[in-house]
């Protein structure tokens, strides 16, 4: 099987599993819910919605694993993670037993599984889109803006005889997780890289993931039906296939016409051969210059093999430039989207949900334009 069709394969699977890959993303729409089942206060719902953060905390143990186990499997633990972790809040919500640092426990493993994930995805857009590793990097992870999205659309569309509520959210955070790593498991494979940019394919998925943003929007905003933006999501998800599927028959087309120049080649008279051969020859006799690589070019390429370990990396000014633009910037909207829930009550709105859902598909959609930025820009 082609490996362009195999590459782009894989990418659709990163893109999937980055769109259910943010299960922590949903807690504003139960956590008032929550906080009323356990009757915690304020400050104990402050620290439930840390936990998931603090898992992160500890994602390089994923990276590590990735070093000794395939991809595949690093995925799956990620998905048991978040299983253990949603799958017993669901069945003891209810339970007093269950307090409220068992809750901590356990949505600090969910919070940890997502690294998991988060890990294979990268690995595989950098190890089979060598020359557009940065672009497949921002597109996958720019879905996982969309999560709360996403389960938002699924927590109406299948409990539609009664309103989702926070063990609604808890099943679907454990049980989705899983069953789309299951899915797209065969596609998790990092395949012998190529440089050939293919424009036209990454154009193409650019139109549908700015069609997936303008929807996500205009879905939040004006009134649907539960079952039309479940339809429309995952068509818009599934379409993503297109991409591979062209890819494919663009190769057979091009077999095709091969094999028909071949057989036209075939059926040339003898002179024509003859004339053929004696034209190799004399090219064949043809002075070949060599050229030579820069240096630069040859540096750049081995920048892009090189491989950076723990302490090497600790060393780059551009490692701690990125953990404390990350620390004092990206963790400012953590917090607001962890207490979205709570601003959305003090001022008096009831569908939290379709706050935390616009606030999702715009967050969506500011990441792909920024990633669509990034293309143009490389080029």
């Amino acid at each position: 099987m082609s490996s362009s069709f195999l590459h782009w394969l894989s990418l659709v699977g990163t893109i999937w599993l980055q769109a259910i890959n943010g299960p922590n993303s949903d807690f504003p729409i139960y956590s008032s819910q929550l906080k009323d089942v356990k009757h915690i206060s304020q400050i104990q719902l402050n620290f439930l919605a840390f936990a998931s953060d603090f898992g992160k905390l500890f994602g390089w143990l994923s990276g590590v694993a990735a070093n000794h186990l395939p991809l595949w499997l690093v995925a799956v633990i990620g998905a048991v993670f978040s299983l253990s972790g949603y799958i017993v809040q669901y069945l003891f919500l209810e339970n007093s037993k269950l307090e409220c640092w068992h809750l901590f426990i356990l949505t600090f493993l969910a919070g940890n599984g997502i690294c998991w994930i988060n890990t294979v995805c990268y690995l595989i857009c950098i190890g089979n889109f060598s020359s557009d590793s940065r672009v497949a990097v921002g597109i996958s992870t720019s879905y996982q803006g969309l999560s709360a999205k996403v389960y938002n659309v699924i927590a109406n569309g299948v409990f539609t005889k009664t309103k989702p509520k926070a063990k609604s959210y808890l099943l679907l955070n454990a049980i989705v997780p899983m069953i789309v790593t299951i899915f797209v498991t065969p596609f998790l494979r990092v395949r012998k890289a190529t440089k050939e940019r293919t424009n036209s394919a990454f154009l193409f998925m650019f139109v549908i993931t700015l069609v997936t943003g303008m929807c996500a929007v205009f879905m939040s905003i004006r009134g649907f039906s539960s079952k039309k933006r479940m339809i429309i999501l995952g068509v818009l998800l599934v379409s993503l296939l297109l991409i591979p599927v062209g890819i494919i028959l663009r190769e057979i087309m091009r077999k095709i016409l091969r094999d028909k120049k071949e057989n036209w080649i075939h059926d040339l008279r003898i002179e024509d051969v003859e004339s053929v051969i004696e034209t190799k020859e004399e090219r064949e006799d043809e002075v070949v210059v060599p050229i030579s690589i820069p240096v630069s070019v040859q540096f750049v390429e081995q920048r892009e093999s090189e491989e950076v370990g723990a302490m090497k990396m600790l060393k780059k000014g551009d490692f701690w430039l990125y953990f404390m633009s990350y620390m004092f910037s990206g963790t400012l909207g953590l917090v607001f989207l962890n207490n979205l829930g709570q601003i959305a009550e003090s001022r008096g709105l009831s569908e939290t949900s379709t706050l935390v859902s616009l606030s999702s598909s715009f967050g969506f959609f500011g990441r792909i334009i920024s990633s669509f930025l990034d293309y143009f820009f490389i080029k």
